[in-house]
């Protein structure tokens, strides 16, 4: 049986929750028309939102890794596992609402507050010194102790990595103890006639900014400030100090002074030093792997975890709350135009090895701009030297960072700087294997659009190879016999070129890699199968037919602190060509993966990936 109050009354409800604020605003409303000059259930709601949006924008800050990743505490990525169980983070302030209307109703007092009242700001600082914070300390120990951290305290601990959304996580007794400190600096004002609106609202939301700060993760205070007046130190402590206490669990129980800490003897030794050492930017760890990734459309600009850490968890779909920003994210769109800065945006760690997601911000309609060549092009130069420098050991380019047009595959880059010691991978070699290994074995014949493209190339001479004709779809007779004249004398024969769809209307097998009309797909037979490396894929029109989507692979089960879904990806599952320089990092291949793909390697690539356990989608 579940310890009392350890458990939320209207957990069940899900997101129906939120019909708890149903009297409140129902209340509000009617107050409001009856021109009632103190609405407090308006108040209430006003600074429940207030609050809501405070944890959000911390939350924000904490994840803006492009900033703060240099003055991370904890360095380690947040988890899907970790976002799902925060997800109902926001329980406490419906319990705080509800507290608070039944205060407003059975004190009548409270309804005629002055606005603002300068003693009150005084008697309430008095309080939270003297009561609340050596209350709190005290509380907080009990917690974990045997029976309280076990049923009660171990759901905060849970969540390895502090954010702001963390300190939300909590069971309904630990949150009512919270109450408790908190609301005793009130109502001291209040009892002695000083309380007022204003203290009512600056000290809540106070509060709960020392609290975000403090789950952040992120050092904001300069070691300059502390050395200058040491005493500060133990008058406010620091996302350091309060992350000391997630790692520990034995010291820093403090609230928000680190002073009672020095009473208790539960100050952690390394508390200055690390905060010193983080507070420097100085960041230690670099990163083994980077992904070069891109911004597709405005959309896909707020699927990213410092908008929405719930949305970036989820494969990219519209939900309704995008809608009304569309407008707002246009212009960020062209402010990251023209800022035109590289920004890191999630991060997550194979094997003791730590991968990055570097996004340069351009959006995909500009990469087919003439005018925004040389610039994509300088941005992409700019990210490869910065790894260089860092000492990266790989970096992987996404889709239309090694257009072929733009730079041939990233060979730009390798010949203009040939001493980089970075490695640059296009990581089409794993996409040709992802789409060759989806075709059954049994297949004697297939369809190829976008034949005499990169991929195109390397899966026309693959199956060749394996003696499997193809259909290669070209209205270029030099570039297919080009690609024809690579392959072996006894499989020329296999690579056949054909010039209109209608050429495959008995091949139930289609590998595309150009954009098919409603009206071209209607030249295969009924049972097709379509296989795809096409950006963005075809749209599904034929229903008696099936359609393959982009070659991904899912990543190895020991993946840690992975808490974003790559575009409309599932989660754990990422594109076929960022697992490519995956398979490179974890090989240590001294080799650039730049240019036309080498068919020699594409059965060593699979292999590699397979045995590090990459599975495919």
């Amino acid at each position: 049986m579940a310890a009392p109050l350890s458990s939320w009354p209207w957990g069940y409800l899900g997101a129906y929750k939120y019909l708890l604020y149903g009297p409140l605003v129902t209340k509000a409303l009617y107050s409001w028309g009856n021109g009632t000059s103190n609405n407090w259930c308006l108040h209430l709601l006003i600074l429940s939102g207030l609050r809501g949006l405070i944890y959000l924008l911390w939350t924000s800050f904490s994840n803006m890794l492009f900033l703060t990743w240099r003055r991370r505490v904890i360095l380690d990525g947040i988890d899907f596992k970790q976002i799902d169980k925060e997800s109902n983070w926001d329980n406490f302030l419906i319990l705080q609402v509800l507290i608070g209307a039944m205060a407003f109703c059975f004190v009548p007092s409270l309804r005629d507050l002055p606005f603002w009242d300068f003693r009150g700001c005084i008697v309430a600082l008095l309080f939270h010194v003297g009561l609340s914070e050596p209350l709190f300390y005290w509380v907080h120990r009990c917690f974990h102790t045997g029976y309280l951290f076990a049923n009660y305290h171990s759901l905060h601990h849970s969540s390895m990595v502090p954010q702001p959304f963390t300190a939300g996580l909590g069971t309904p007794l630990e949150h009512l103890m919270l109450c408790v400190v908190m609301g005793a600096p009130l109502l001291g004002a209040f009892l002695m006639g000083s309380g007022s609106v204003c203290l009512m609202y600056g000290y809540i939301l106070v509060f709960d900014s020392l609290r975000c700060m403090g789950y952040s993760n992120v050092e904001v205070f300069s070691h300059g400030l502390f050395e200058a007046l040491p005493f500060l130190r133990y008058l406010i402590y620091t996302p350091t100090y309060h992350s000391l206490h997630h790692i520990e669990k034995t010291s820093n129980f403090c609230l928000f002074m680190p002073i009672f800490d020095v009473f208790g003897r539960t100050l952690s030794s390394k508390s200055w030093e690390l905060q010193k050492e983080i507070s420097s930017g100085k960041s230690k760890q670099v990163p083994d792997f980077v992904f070069l990734a891109h911004v597709i459309d405005v959309k896909s600009s707020m699927h990213a975890p410092f908008i929405s850490r719930s949305a970036s968890s989820e494969p990219l779909v519209t939900k309704l709350f995008m809608l009304p920003l569309w407008p707002v994210f246009f212009l960020i769109m062209l402010l990251m135009w023209a800022w035109s800065k590289t920004f890191l945006v999630t991060f997550y760690n194979l094997r003791g090895r730590l991968h990055q997601t570097w996004v340069v911000p351009r959006y995909g309609f500009q990469y087919f701009l003439p005018p925004a060549k040389n610039g994509i092009n300088d941005q992409i130069e700019l990210a490869i030297l910065r790894a260089d420098k860092m000492g990266v050991k790989v970096l992987s380019l996404a889709a239309l960072n090694k257009n072929e047009a733009l730079n041939g595959g990233g060979t730009l880059f390798v010949n203009k700087h040939p001493n980089l010691k970075v490695r640059v991978v296009h990581g089409n070699t794993l996409t040709a294997a992802v789409i060759l290994n989806k075709i059954p074995k049994d297949v004697t014949e297939v369809f190829l659009t976008g034949a005499t493209s990169k991929l195109g190339r390397a899966i026309a001479l693959y199956l060749c190879r394996k003696k499997i004709r193809v259909l290669m779809l070209t209205l270029s007779p030099e570039r297919f016999l080009k690609i024809q004249k690579e392959a072996s004398p006894e499989c020329q024969h296999y690579l056949v070129q054909v010039t209109k769809c209608e050429a495959a209307q008995n091949c139930k097998t289609w590998i595309v890699g150009k954009w098919l009309s409603a009206r071209e797909q209607r030249c295969a037979p009924s049972g097709t199968h379509f296989h795809q490396f096409v950006v963005p894929p075809i749209i599904n029109f034929r229903k008696d037919c099936t359609y393959g989507k982009l070659a991904a692979m899912r990543l190895p089960q020991d993946v840690q602190g992975l808490g974003t879904c790559e575009h409309a990806m599932e989660r754990g599952v990422v594109h076929a060509c960022h697992s490519g320089g995956v398979v490179h990092c974890l090989e240590g291949w001294s080799h650039h993966e730049v240019g036309a793909i080498d068919v020699d390697q594409i059965d060593v690539v699979w292999r590699a990936a397979m045995k590090h356990g990459l599975t495919p989608v």
